[in-house]
């Protein structure tokens, strides 16, 4: 399979790399100090599950040097995802699949919306990693999993051979009948507890470990669901209480990568996470009190520029 990684981030970086690795065709898009260290060194992947460098690494800031793929993984933090988007378009052949693996909700509408209607697919990510250092990625946890599907809910050739390329890459793959419910389950977590994490600038496992924080994070967790609920997605009767166990099952020393990006001085996706719990409430009618304090919180630190 022919694969672009838009862009060679924590996520794009671990599945394009694994994918590499088992033989496919993969090239990255990256740039600045990333970009130049994977020219140079290749792309070192650091993993609990055993390091690599994958070497010689394709890897280029020009979509049109690659042209037309299988796959684009699309993975790339919402303040840059529109541009990105329209930037995919020398990838797209008529049958590419393009698998967003991003934070928030609304990673397929902005797809089909600004470059790929015809193949944007649902997704959702979970692998806990960092850019170490420009050309190093760490992966922190031995988990890596990836949920995806097509908004109708319906299967077709093309998810099945992206499911056995991610399978034969170690990556645990699933293509989910309801994409949308699978895409909220992780949200209604990430969103509060990221803010939570941010907001009081602490680990998970001290959020969890306070009583204060802990009763912070189930409100901002029941407001999640309810806005999800409102919008149609079916999500299970014990949702909130699924959530707030993954949360107590966390590595205590775990920080979000919203905190990591406030702790680095990078720009803050609070807008899509948080900001989009209380945006889609109002439009939904949903109070989210919690999620609205915490925006007010965090919005003084939402840098606006790159």
């Amino acid at each position: 399979m022919r694969v672009a990684v838009m862009a060679a981030g924590a996520v794009g970086g671990i599945i394009g790399a694994r994918l590499a690795q088992s033989g496919h065709d993969v090239h990255f898009l990256a740039r600045g100090a990333h970009l130049e260290a994977i020219r140079a060194a290749g792309l070192r992947i650091e993993s609990p599950s055993g390091n690599f460098t994958l070497s010689p690494a394709q890897a280029t800031d020009r979509p049109a040097e690659i042209g037309p793929v299988d796959l684009v993984v699309f993975a790339v933090k919402f303040w840059d995802a529109a541009a990105a988007a329209r930037a995919c378009r020398p990838l797209l052949a008529p049958g590419t699949a393009v698998l967003p693996l991003m934070n928030g909700v609304e990673a397929l509408h902005l797809l089909q919306t600004q470059a790929a209607p015809a193949h944007a697919l649902g997704g959702v990510a979970y692998v806990a990693a960092v850019i170490a250092a420009p050309g190093v990625i760490r992966q922190t946890g031995r988990f890596c999993c990836v949920v995806f599907g097509k908004a109708d809910g319906r299967s077709s050739p093309r998810c099945e051979a992206i499911r056995a390329a991610l399978t034969g890459a170690g990556i645990e793959a699933t293509i989910a009948p309801d994409i949308a419910r699978a895409v909220w389950e992780k949200f209604v977590l990430l969103a509060p507890l990221a803010a939570v994490t941010a907001a009081a600038r602490s680990t998970v496992g001290a959020v969890v470990a306070s009583s204060l924080l802990r009763t912070t994070l189930s409100q901002a967790i029941a407001e999640a669901v309810a806005v999800g609920r409102a919008g149609g997605v079916a999500l299970a009767d014990d949702a909130a209480a699924r959530a707030l166990a993954i949360a107590d099952g966390m590595p205590k020393d775990m920080k979000t990568s919203l905190l990591q990006d406030l702790e680095r001085g990078g720009r803050l996706e609070v807008p899509w996470l948080s900001g989009a719990v209380s945006r889609l409430g109002a439009e939904r009618r949903v109070a989210t009190p919690v999620c609205d304090t915490l925006n007010a919180v965090l919005a003084p630190l939402v840098r606006q520029d790159g």
